[in-house]
């Protein structure tokens, strides 16, 4: 429903706030959907894990003995304690309950427990970890919750086909290949929602980002990357590289297409990660959400493996990002308090610019409908 002629209405305040809304979010979206986990370069050896917060639920994901990424829900079959409180680590060769002591195999399966071989009858399958849906893309392992996954293909790698037009421009980036050059992470006090909407428009850049728009000048008119299909923001002329000042960066990465070269290009896979390419390095968020008015962030910047292992100073390149980050954060943190005031109670509008949000504010209600 439109305000007026060219203005597009938002979701209403308490979408922002409401507890319920954000419980509902967790079952409906980020329980029932595919979300991005972990880098598998996180775990580089058998035992190796981490714990991750999907929706509602604490979520381990290790490496077994035959090097596959497996994940299960992080719960004890006896009694129901945490298995895992630490956010990564390493195990020698099993899970085990400091509770009462039953051990998991990497696998999954019950391995051991306090007088288990009295009980032949106990099957360690059907009393193993319960398994969650697991597939990689990226380098990151993606999972999911539910009972029947919808379609990886149709929910995640089509958005970045559906963004870039074409099923090989992000191939060409072998994003699976390249390797962590820092990683930040962000504690945002503000909506999952205003962080979405921030990063897919540009209406806000001329405001806030004087370092992007410095590289990226097109962005100053306010049209952000994803309102054209296919369209990759092209560099400034004095810009040498994707830098705080626009000083050379690194050798293009060797398959990034000369059509690609010296062009930032940004893909929303919702629900929870972005995903923004240049030509010689990778930037990816992933979101968690943890409240209705609390996110946490994880920023990776990816390189080529041979930037990382020369020990390249990648600041410059770190630096312009976190700064668009911090600046991004900045604003949704002061939009947050406005969504429970009685002057957003029906929500507040968009114009023509941003009219992709509001496909993202139908998505929504759609999932939450159900």
């Amino acid at each position: 429903m439109t305000t007026t002629s060219s203005l597009i209405s938002t979701l209403p305040g308490r979408a922002y706030t409401d507890p319920k809304v954000f419980e509902d979010e967790q079952a409906k979206i980020f329980e029932s959907l595919w979300f991005c986990a972990v880098r598998a370069e996180d775990l580089p050896k058998p035992g190796a894990f981490r714990t991750v917060q999907v929706g509602g639920e604490s979520v381990i994901v290790v490496r077994g003995r035959d090097d596959r990424l497996r994940a299960f829900l992080n719960v004890c079959r006896h009694r129901g304690a945490r298995l895992c409180l630490e956010e990564q680590g390493e195990v020698k060769r099993t899970i085990r309950c400091a509770y009462h002591a039953w051990s998991y195999d990497l696998d999954g399966r019950l391995a051991a427990a306090p007088n288990l071989v009295k009980m032949p009858d106990v099957d360690r399958v059907e009393h193993g970890l319960v398994p969650v849906h697991l597939r990689e893309w990226l380098g990151y392992a993606w999972v999911c919750l539910a009972d029947e996954p919808p379609s990886f293909e149709e929910t995640v790698t089509y958005a970045a086909t559906e963004r870039l037009g074409d099923p090989a421009a992000i191939e060409r980036y072998h994003v699976d290949k390249l390797t962590l050059g820092r990683r930040i992470v962000y504690d945002v006090r503000a909506n999952w929602k205003l962080i979405v909407e921030n990063f897919m428009e540009c209406y806000h850049c001329a405001t806030i980002h004087p370092e992007l728009t410095a590289v990226l000048p097109e962005f100053a008119s306010g049209y952000a990357a994803q309102y054209y299909v296919g369209h990759g923001a092209e560099f400034a002329e004095r810009a040498e590289g994707f830098t705080v000042d626009g000083s050379a960066g690194f050798g293009k990465l060797p398959d990034v297409s000369q059509d690609q070269d010296r062009r930032y290009y940004a893909i929303t896979v919702k629900p929870q990660v972005f995903v923004n390419l240049v030509p010689d390095h990778v930037i990816l968020h992933r979101m968690f959400p943890m409240a209705a008015d609390r996110t946490v962030v994880e920023c990776d910047w990816l390189y080529h493996p041979d930037v990382v292992a020369s020990g390249a100073d990648v600041s410059s390149s770190v630096e312009l990002f976190h700064r668009v980050n911090e600046q991004d954060f900045d604003a949704c943190e002061r939009t947050q308090p406005g969504m429970s005031s009685r002057a957003y109670r029906d929500g507040g509008v968009l114009v023509p610019s941003e009219h992709h949000i509001s496909i993202f504010h139908q998505w929504v209600n759609q999932r939450l409908r159900g």
